[in-house]
């Protein structure tokens, strides 16, 4: 396994690693991926673009699926491709410095970051757009296997949260069926598929009861003014 530019010259000269410093440069990792991951671009987007706050409408989510409802597929694509960038650009300095732990640990403060960032009071998106990146990133062929599962899904029964809890559901144990079985990536996949799980707990009990939106690709603008029109008259 690639130990990255910090720890591979200690483990070629024959010396072993203290685990304070495996720690620290572990801690460093998380640290990385949560500051760049807390760069939530649907906020961003929103109030560049729109002088407004995601936030504010629809699900109140600042991710992809509710950009486009409220804003259109311009700004849902804008967003999309911003969030998995900053976790891709995570991923690969940590994987540079600390190899494919430090990967999988920037992964998991990138994921985190996205959810729960400190720049916009730790009230972000779920977190999807961010866990695709970071299992394209690290496992490429568990990427394309949860992939198709999701857009099978998504076709089929027109519900982004369907696909997304259900590739969750499926990510850890994939991951070490397909040969990982060190314990920070499997770790690491379990965290993430919990967190953003209980972040779709609502979408779970809408599909549950059969309330759930289905997508798609037209914008909701309207539902802006009448969100508008609702808190005036609050």
């Amino acid at each position: 396994m690639d130990l990255g530019l910090f720890l591979n010259p200690i483990v070629q000269a024959g010396n072993s690693v203290n685990l304070i410093y495996l720690i620290l440069l572990g801690i460093l990792s998380l640290a990385i991926g949560y500051f760049l991951g807390g760069i939530n671009c649907g906020i961003i987007v929103s109030r560049l673009m729109y002088h407004d706050d995601i936030r504010n409408y629809g699900s109140k989510n600042a991710g992809m699926t509710n950009m486009i409802r409220t804003y259109g597929k311009k700004a849902g694509a804008i967003t999309l491709i911003g969030d998995i960038l900053k976790t891709v650009v995570a991923i690969l300095i940590s994987r540079l410095l600390f190899g494919e732990m430090g990967a999988y640990l920037a992964g998991l403060g990138s994921v985190y970051g996205h959810i729960f960032p400190c720049y916009f009071g730790f009230k972000g998106g779920k977190g999807v757009s961010a866990v695709a990146a970071v299992v394209l990133c690290t496992n490429p062929l568990c990427f394309v296997i949860l992939f198709a599962i999701f857009v099978i899904l998504v076709a089929a029964y027109k519900f982004i949260s369907l696909g997304s809890v259900m590739c969750m559901l499926l990510y850890p144990l994939l991951l070490n069926r397909l040969g990982e079985i060190d314990l920070v990536p499997i770790v690491c996949a379990f965290i993430i598929a919990i967190t953003v799980i209980i972040k779709h707990k609502d979408n779970i009990k809408r599909l549950l009861n059969g309330t759930e939106n289905k997508f798609s690709l037209k914008s909701k603008k309207k539902t802006r003014t009448e969100e508008s029109e609702k808190s005036e008259n609050l």
